[in-house]
């Protein structure tokens, strides 16, 4: 008689990269509260996440003169653009997710969108020639191995594919119920303290 041994490193994990991670109220504690993760990167190494809902005080024209980027007249509205906390990690590095991918020296394609922390993206946009469609953040949020399947696993997360619409289009405030909303889901009917007395 044979046994068959269970191990767990042998099932298949679940990839959340190019998926919305939205926070649970009373699950998700601290900065990432509130908050729509962009999964750029999910393996079993960890994940990379960019927070896609909080804006700052920062705008896009002044991030670029902070740079030392000359703005041509042609940058227009998109100056006025705020510039996102994109997590608790690296918040002094930039991270720009756009479309189209354009032929940037360090972007990586994420499906319908790509990534790029090189400053030749920037300095096109500054130009008036940047991608059509941007967000722009500093810092990201990351996960340990594991540590995002954990977190899953309590229920601290609902995952939803990723839009360009919810990405681009959609409005900082909107985002979370645009994405709870393609699950069906009222924003209203999640409570922090369901269950408690």
């Amino acid at each position: 008689m044979v046994s068959t041994v269970h191990r767990p490193e042998a099932e298949s994990s679940v990839d959340l990269s190019q998926q919305l991670l939205v926070a649970m109220p009373g699950k998700v504690a601290g900065n990432l509260a509130n908050t729509v993760i962009y999964v750029c990167e999910h393996t079993e190494h960890g994940a990379l996440g960019l927070v896609i809902n909080r804006p700052t005080d920062l705008t896009l024209g002044d991030l670029l003169k902070r740079i030392e980027l000359d703005l041509a007249l042609e940058i227009g509205p998109i100056a006025d653009a705020p510039v996102f906390f994109g997590g608790p990690v690296q918040t002094d590095r930039g991270f720009v997710l756009h479309a189209p991918a354009g032929g940037y020296s360090s972007s990586i394609q994420l499906g319908d969108v790509a990534l790029t922390t090189s400053r030749d993206v920037l300095q096109d946009v500054a130009n008036g020639r940047g991608p059509a469609m941007l967000l722009v953040t500093l810092g990201y949020a990351g996960w340990g191995a594991g540590q995002l399947e954990s977190e899953m696993s309590q229920n601290a997360w609902l995952n939803v594919a990723a839009s360009p619409d919810i990405l681009f289009n959609t409005p900082a405030e909107g985002r979370y119920g645009a994405a709870l909303a393609q699950l069906g889901i009222d924003p209203l009917m999640l409570a922090g303290d369901a269950g408690h007395a």
